[in-house]
């Protein structure tokens, strides 16, 4: 058996660097542009039609939705330059002030025809066709190019389908669960003994330098939200971006009740300094408690994510019973706290919001709390796109076309499935 498995390991890491995202895409680039110099090479007159491979190049992204609204936009603001370019070159040659016109012109131009990120675009396509003697036949040839370009990279897309960057969204999210749960782990066991200022602090920076870690995800997600949209390998597209969107957003809250009860800790060590935090008691039923949220956060982000996961069941019933474990030691917590401030009334208001803290994150991991947000979103969602796409709505009403949307509430009516 071993010699089988070293027999076909290389076959095993071939098939999983031909399924890589990234390989994917950069075949399907490579691809695009080949074809477009191609093409482009029969019907452009230019000898070296350069402008087709960068347009197919560009056009290509990462995901279908990109894809088409990237190659229209490209597109128009080619045409725009190329039609700036030569409104000028019949009123006026190639001078330094010209040239100034020509960029002003062509920039405001891009803003009038909203091709966003392509604004400058539109003034390289002007400066280049106006740089030349022959502009009429370097104008059009440059527009065929482009046109050339943009087709072949919108065809590529259909015939070779873009990736799906799910599994990569849902192991940043995932990732963020985990450094969520260290960084609770060390704050519960530093919080069962004496706790020195400093430590408290950095605590504090840490749970602040999640920010930098959720703004990462959230890149990834938007990612895979885009390779969801127009993807015909893909059904219940909207229920899949809800549920993760949402599993990012509660995760975002917790992260931030986190942040809030780290400056917590950093303000009661400075008052109880050199003392512990807690009473033995107290200090204990702390770190069990932020031990069992720590591993429900990481349930919950395996949860959310399960359609990149093989766990979801598991992770279901394994997230209701640290809920319920760590709600049972959240109450045991509140009497500890109760008899402390009986005791020693000096930093209650500390002390109760230690477990107004923890509170706040339960109630966030809470699956009927989640489900009640997945019929919320999806109730928005869809009311958006009625009011966005009037007639499209009543074209699919009249054709009893089965309402997508429907199907996504129904599906999230079983939380999680």
């Amino acid at each position: 058996m071993r010699h089988v498995r070293e027999w076909t390991a290389p076959l095993v890491r071939f098939v999983r660097l031909h399924r890589d995202p990234a390989v994917v895409q950069a075949l399907r680039s490579a691809t695009a542009a080949t074809v477009a110099y191609v093409v482009a090479l029969r019907l452009s007159p230019e000898a070296a039609p350069l402008t087709a491979p960068l347009t197919a190049l560009l056009v290509v992204q990462v995901t279908l939705y990109s894809t088409l609204t990237t190659g229209i936009r490209r597109v128009n603001s080619v045409v725009a330059g190329v039609l700036v370019a030569i409104a000028f070159s019949l009123l006026v040659g190639l001078t330094w002030w010209s040239l100034a016109l020509v960029i002003l012109a062509a920039l405001a131009v891009g803003h009038l025809v909203r091709v966003y990120e392509f604004v400058n675009e539109v003034a390289i396509s002007a400066m280049l066709v106006l740089g030349v003697t022959t502009v009429g036949d370097t104008a059009w040839a440059r527009v065929l190019e482009t046109l050339i370009g943009a087709g072949v990279g919108l065809g590529c897309n259909l015939l070779l389908a873009p990736p799906v960057w799910v599994g990569e969204a849902g192991a940043s999210i995932e990732g963020l669960a985990r450094r969520v749960r260290q960084l609770m782990l060390r704050m519960g066991e530093e919080a069962a003994g004496r706790t020195p200022v400093e430590h408290a602090t950095e605590r504090l920076h840490e749970a602040r330098r999640l920010d930098h870690d959720i703004v990462e995800v959230d890149a990834a997600l938007r990612q895979a939200e885009d390779s969801l949209r127009l993807n015909p390998r893909v059904k219940e597209g909207l229920l899949h971006r809800v549920v993760l969107r949402t599993g990012l957003d509660t995760l975002e809250i917790c992260t931030v009740v986190l942040r809030v009860l780290a400056r917590t800790f950093t303000d009661l060590a400075k008052e109880r300094d050199p003392d512990p935090l807690f009473g033995p008691q107290t200090g204990a039923a702390v770190e069990q408690l932020l031990s069992e949220i720590a591993d429900a956060v990481v349930s919950f982000a395996v949860l959310v994510t399960s359609d990149v996961s093989h766990n979801a069941d598991a992770a279901e019933s394994r997230l209701t019973a640290e809920l319920r474990q760590a709600a049972a030691t959240r109450d045991k917590l509140a009497q500890l706290l109760l008899e402390e401030v009986q005791h020693d009334a000096s930093q209650w208001q500390l002390q109760g919001a230690v477990l107004t803290e923890v509170n706040r994150i339960l109630d966030e991991l809470d699956t009927e709390h989640r489900s009640r947000r997945l019929l919320e979103e999806l109730d928005r969602t869809s009311r958006e796109q009625r009011e966005r796409m009037p007639r499209l709505t009543r074209l699919r009403e009249s054709l009893r076309v089965p309402d997508q949307l429907r199907r996504d509430r129904t599906a999230s009516e079983r939380p999680f499935k």
